[in-house]
């Protein structure tokens, strides 16, 4: 806990009278004044310790900052053994606990770059896949990405998220860098745009961001990876195809073969998206 100390106020010095203040000199009236910029404003960690017990457990991926608050006033939370009440914060080495003293769960997300031709699981003739590149133990995969295709791959230990982003009828957005062996059509973006079916299946909606004559950005909310399909339905056959991004976690800057943790803001946007 931190101790506020107020500084001690000192008795102005009285010269020259009683204001207080030394007579005016003649050399101070032509001093030119000497203008202060403003004081840059250090910047805070949104989520250092101590931390609100709410955004801890969303943090975690326990449930929303409102789950929480609903968690919190049913008396199932405690902290260090006593129960957690709103507003309480917690640091980094308290002990949360929630239902029965079961230890609130440490889920973790990570957002992990596969490179095309390498299967991301292991393979029947014994190939080993992508998943063995990564050094986090106890996580999995979420979603699939073929043997040719590369880009971002979530591994988690949270099973809850699975069907909320997998399932079709959930439509979550990802996004596709797909790069054409040949020019793609000047009707290529109209086209896809108006909507796809493929093999009178369901019409899938794209979203499609030119990028050349030979490439473009495609964002569908399908998640069964036909964006091969749905290319060459309009000539364009893909010659590279890269996830850029799900929902709201982006490659980004990112290298092939490299992953990084989802956390903060990026994992808090991520889970209320998926309605946790």
């Amino acid at each position: 806990m931190f101790k506020s100390h107020r500084a001690k106020s000192r008795p102005s010095r009285r010269v020259g009278g009683r204001t207080g203040k030394r007579p005016a000199k003649a050399e101070d009236a032509a001093a030119p004044a000497v203008a202060k910029g403003p004081s840059p404003i250090p910047t805070k960690d949104p989520n250092a310790f101590p931390m609100r017990i709410n955004k801890y457990l969303a943090l975690k991926g326990f449930s929303t900052r409102r789950g929480a608050d609903d968690l919190i006033n049913k008396k199932i939370v405690t902290i260090n053994g006593r129960f957690a009440v709103l507003g309480d914060k917690v640091e980094e080495t308290d002990t949360v606990e929630v239902r029965k003293n079961k230890m609130v769960e440490n889920y973790v997300y990570y957002a992990c770059y596969k490179p095309a031709g390498i299967t991301l699981l292991d393979t029947r003739k014994g190939q080993k896949g992508f998943v063995h590149s990564l050094p986090m133990k106890g996580v999995f995969p979420v979603g699939s990405l073929d043997k040719d295709a590369g880009g971002l791959i979530i591994f988690t230990n949270d099973r809850r998220i699975i069907d909320r982003l997998e399932n079709p009828m959930h439509a979550h957005p990802r996004q596709y860098l797909v790069e054409s062996r040949q020019p793609l059509r000047a009707n290529f973006k109209e086209k896809l745009e108006a909507g796809v079916s493929i093999e009178g299946g369901p019409v899938i909606e794209c979203r499609v961001s030119m990028k050349g004559t030979n490439a473009c950005l495609i964002t569908l909310t399908d998640s069964r990876n036909r964006i091969r399909q749905i290319c060459s339905l309009f000539g364009a056959e893909t010659a590279h195809l890269t996830r850029t991004a799900i929902l709201n976690v982006q490659l980004g800057n990112m290298q092939s073969n490299s992953f990084r943790r989802i956390e903060g803001d990026e994992l808090e946007t991520f889970l209320r998206n998926l309605g946790l």
